[in-house]
Order: C-alpha cells, then structure tokens, then sequence
C-alpha cells in the first residue's frame, strides 16, 4: 500500500534498485514480479510483457537516474560521492577509504602528488590540480575508480610512476574537475624462476622489479628501462627500452600477458581481452584503453657476470670524428654490446664558462666479460681506445645501478625505495636517425648547443634484436633500418622564470635538426611525450589532427590502435591530451525509454 502511494518517479528508482540488488540479496526474476504484480501502475500488463518491460527499462532507467545524481547528492561533495560508489563497488577495503584520498586541503596532498613527479614543470603553483588524489590498496579498488568516475563525471588520470614528459599522469590541461587515480601501493612483484616469468603490478618501478628478479636468480634479467624509478605501469605501454634492447628487444616485446580494468570496470586479461587489445596495450601509449593492473612478463637470460665502461672525449680529444664513427657502426656490434652516447655542455680548463665545450661520454654494457669485450671492440670499434682498465666486470643488478649512475658501492637494495635521480624543470623531444649525421651537421649542433644553459642529449644504438621483429608486431613501429635514437632535453632550475628561453632554444635545435634525421613521419618515440607535436582539444577529438602525432609515434600502427579504440572504448572515457582518438559517431548505440 505505501508503494502504491509513491509518485513515478520514485517508483522507478525502487525498481531499478531492486532489480540491481536482486544479484546481491538473491531474488530472482519471478519474486520482483510478484512484488511488483499489485503495485504497479502497469498492473494490468501480462507477466511476460512486463518481464519485457523490465528488461528494456533498466539501462535507460539507470540513465534517468544518474542523471538526477545531483538532486540526491546535492548536499554531498564530489569526494564523498567518490567515497560512497567505491565502497559499493569495491570488494575489499582494509583501511578505511579516508586513508587511500587525499585532497589539497589534507597535509599529505602536496607530497603525495609531488612524489613521484620528474617534470617540475608541472608542480608549480599555477599547473592545474586534481580535485583529489586516490591511491588504491586493491585491483578492485581501481575498478571501482573506472565505474565511479563515469558516474560522477569525473575526468580521471592514471599514474604509475609520474615519468610522463608532460605531466599527462597527473596533470590535465583540457578537462576539469579531474582525479589522479596513484597505483604506487599496488607494487607486488612475483617471480617464478621456473617458468622463467614474472607477474608484476603496475605501480612496481623498474628498479623493484630488476631487483626481485635478482633476489631469485643472478642468472635472469629483464629488457626494461635505464632509470630504475620508471613506474612499470606506464613505461611498458610505451615499449621499454633499454640496455639489454640490442640482445632482448623491449620490454613490450617480452610480455606475455596483463591484466587491465577496461570502460565498464572489468578485470581482463589476455584471453578475456582479446588479440587486438592485447596488441594495443604493448606500446601504443598509456591511458588510452584501460588501466593496466599487471604485467606478466618473460625473464631473459643473462650471464653470472657483465662488464661496463664509460670513456669521454671532449671535442679537443676528437669526439666529433668519434662520434661520426660510433654511428657508423653502432647498430652493427655484437647484440651483446650496448654503447650509448651522452652528450653535454661542460665548462672549459679550470672551471672557465666563458670556455664552454662539448663532451661525449660513451657508456656501455657488454652481456660478457671483459677479455672478450676488448675482443670485440678492437675489431668493431677500435677508435674509442677501450683498454682492459676500462671495464668493470659485476653482476647484472650492479650494473643497472652503474647504468643509473649511482655512486659506486650503493647496495642494490636502494632499488626498493624508487627514488628518482633526475629531479629538474625540463623540455623534451626525440627523433630517430636512418643515416649517420655528418661532422658538418655535428659541428653545427655542437654550436647551438653551446648557447643552452644546460643541455643534455642521450643517442641510444639500435640494431640487433631491434632490427629483426617487424614494425607492426606491437605498436611500436621504430625498428629496422633505425641507426639510433637522439633525445632532446633542456634543463633547468629556475622554475618559471626562464621556461621561454629553454623552450625556444629545444625548438630551434629540433628544427636545424630536421634534414638529418627520419622524414615522412619524422618519427618521435612516444614515451618521449611532446606537446608540441599537436593535442586533442576540450571535449573534442579529432582523427585528421591526432594522426599529426600518431603518425610520428607509431607510423602505420596509428591507424589499427584508432580502431582498436573505437572497438573499445568508443566514448572515449580513457583520453589525455595525446591519447589515442576513437573514429568520429562511433559511440555505441543509445537505447531509449520504452513506450508505455
């Protein structure tokens, strides 16, 4: 009687809520009938018409509903509703959600969004902030953050280890209110030396993971990045590359399967998701398909001992005819041999800055011992002068901590605390070089980079394993015939004050650079993130402007990940300023209110 005297409206909400806890409390189909059979206002419809009537209703109801969220809320802030949807649809929950939210009224808020931010850029007073940050304890958690976000309307952003170049991960200059959704608690990594695998969580850095793979074995290794603070979340959505790339190739190359929280909130992996998904996450960027939860990866072999060396020339010593030889024959070597190129601006004898000059530091790592290191330097590349004196043989975890340019001795257990070793205000770009860049071209960089305050530029050797998988077997599509990739960056510390400058001088470089390196697309590496390559606008996207990037990025993969996309995720919940664009009307078809 007291259901029969309610309006409409709150009519509907009852049923919907019945039927949608009906899972839950175990009613079944029939039992809503009966509940419903003389208290309806369409009592006089047949049984099976209403079970129809139902059927149809739900998801349009359900729209009404959150629609009007505002009208039973209104009282209520964005983050208590946040709050109360992630309880309801959370699975388990240790610490009260308070613990896991932060706002930036709470003490913890700054340093939380400042902890594993590299780009100082975007921690200035005047970048924009999220509403709050959510750090999950559980996968669950991180679907309910999926579901709630959309019923919200809350923009969300996806954060594992905060190396995005642009600050993407935390940082939203085109939507608002938006959310950073931390993954640094889910960190676990589990190793299965049997199986020659690993399964680990997103919010683990590269250097947790290189470090517990070590804990079972001195005999395995993984192909992943150089800087041990790299969130393994995001780092391998963009390939992973690094040292061991000659021998192993990326670490998107040694995946072999993941689990990922797709639009509707679901838990998937390989099977569950699908070839092309699987195809998509591995490389085609973060944040555009899902949020990844976990990895599973392959462990690749490496030998009980390493060797490493670094030698430096300065232009006086001919590091510029050096460097014209190291590229032609860098990405020919030895698949064990990794030689990179570290470039920079140093001040001339005895300190004098009016004397600045450029110094090329060639650091490597030979997946051998040192005797027969020297072998092969002496045939391949006798001109860097290499002597036995010169390398140090370690073990595999030690050399990734000489490759991050930790002090000597450093125990490899510092790996567990993540700490990042690059901290500046930065402007970066990439390319990716087919020909060796003559002594002119070199002498001409060498000049403008003289003029930056602190420039730094890193070429790292292809060839390989690199130049043998084909360009479409991920999304990652720079493979044979690149020589080397160059990254750009300027660095500083004065914050705001002088960005103009730094920005104008990489602006310029990359454009005296452009006859030397790869042409239609000058191809850019997209964990390398650059803004000024084009960016999807305020609610809009568009597949004629993104592909300005796509293309850079992925060459011929751009196309088949818009199209994953749209299979996907059509609505385009997941996108940042350069995420991957559904095709335009590809929204899924909108069911509407059944007529009475």
């Amino acid at each position: 009687k007291g259901l029969a005297k309610l309006n409409l409206f709150i009519y509907l909400e009852y049923l919907l809520k019945l039927i949608y806890f009906s899972n839950y409390l175990n009613i079944k189909e029939h039992d809503i009938l009966n509940i419903t059979k003389y208290t309806s206002p369409w009592q006089e419809r047949k049984p099976q018409k209403m079970k129809m009537w139902i059927k149809s209703s739900i998801v349009c109801l359900l729209h009404l509903l959150l629609l009007h969220q505002s009208q039973y809320s209104s009282a209520a802030s964005t983050l208590e509703n946040f709050t109360q949807c992630v309880s309801l649809n959370s699975e388990l929950s240790v610490l009260p959600l308070s613990t896991v939210l932060f706002t930036p009224e709470d003490s913890f808020f700054t340093s939380i969004l400042q902890s594993s931010a590299q780009n100082l850029r975007y921690l200035v007073p005047s970048a924009p902030k999220p509403e709050f940050i959510f750090t999950p304890l559980h996968d669950s958690h991180v679907q309910a953050a999926v579901i709630c976000s959309q019923q919200l309307g809350l923009h969300l952003r996806v954060r594992s280890g905060g190396h995005d170049y642009e600050g993407l991960s935390y940082v939203s200059e085109i939507e608002t209110p938006f959310i950073v959704v931390d993954l640094s608690n889910l960190r676990q990594v589990k190793v299965e030396i049997e199986d020659n695998t690993a399964w680990i969580q997103a919010g683990a850095t590269v250097g947790e993971v290189y470090y517990r793979i070590s804990q079972k074995s001195k005999v395995h290794g993984f192909p992943a990045g150089l800087c041990t603070s790299l969130g393994i979340g995001g780092h391998i959505t963009g390939g992973a590359y690094g040292s061991m790339m000659r021998k192993y190739g990326l670490g998107a190359d040694n995946v072999l399967d993941a689990q990922i929280v797709d639009v509707h909130g679901r838990i998937l992996d390989r099977e569950a998701m699908g070839e092309d998904l699987f195809w998509a996450i591995r490389g085609g960027g973060g944040a555009s398909f899902g949020i990844i939860l976990w990895w599973k990866i392959k462990l690749v072999p490496v030998p009980e001992k390493v060797s490493v060396f670094a030698v430096s020339k300065t232009l006086a010593q001919g590091a510029t005819k050096l460097l014209y030889r190291w590229q032609q024959v860098v990405d020919k070597l030895d698949e064990d041999l990794f030689i990179r190129a570290i470039i920079q601006v140093v001040s001339g004898s005895g300190g004098d800055k009016s004397q600045r000059t450029i110094a090329t530091a060639y650091q490597g790592l030979f997946l051998g011992g040192a005797d027969r290191l020297i072998g092969v330097m002496e045939k391949s590349f006798p001109e860097l002068g290499l002597t036995r004196k010169d390398c140090t043989e370690m073990s595999w975890i030690e050399s990734v901590l000489y490759i991050a340019s930790f002090p000597s001795g450093t125990p490899p257990e510092v790996l567990l605390q993540g700490k990042s070793t690059f901290k500046n205000y930065f402007k970066a770009k990439s390319d990716y070089v087919k020909e060796p860049i003559s002594e002119a071209g070199l002498e001409g960089l060498w000049k403008r980079m003289t003029e930056e305050d602190s420039p730094l530029t890193i070429w790292t050797p292809y060839g390989g394993m690199m130049s043998k998988i084909s360009e479409s077997e991920i999304p990652f599509p720079h493979r044979n015939g690149t020589v080397f990739m160059i990254q750009w960056l300027s660095l500083w510390q004065d914050g705001e004050k002088d960005s103009v400058k730094h920005f104008d001088w990489i602006r310029k470089v990359y454009s005296y650079m452009a006859p030397y390196v790869s042409k239609f697309p000058r191809e850019a590496y997209v964990n390398y993130r650059d803004l000024d390559l084009g960016m999807n606008k305020k609610n809009e996207t568009n597949f004629i402007e993104a592909s300005g990037w796509g293309n850079k990025y992925f060459k011929g993969n751009f196309d088949k990940l818009v199209l994953v996309k749209t299979m996907v995720d059509p609505d385009n919940f997941f996108r940042h300023e350069q995420s991957i664009p559904p095709l335009p009307n590809s929204s899924s078809q909108r069911i509407g209110c059944p007529s009475a």
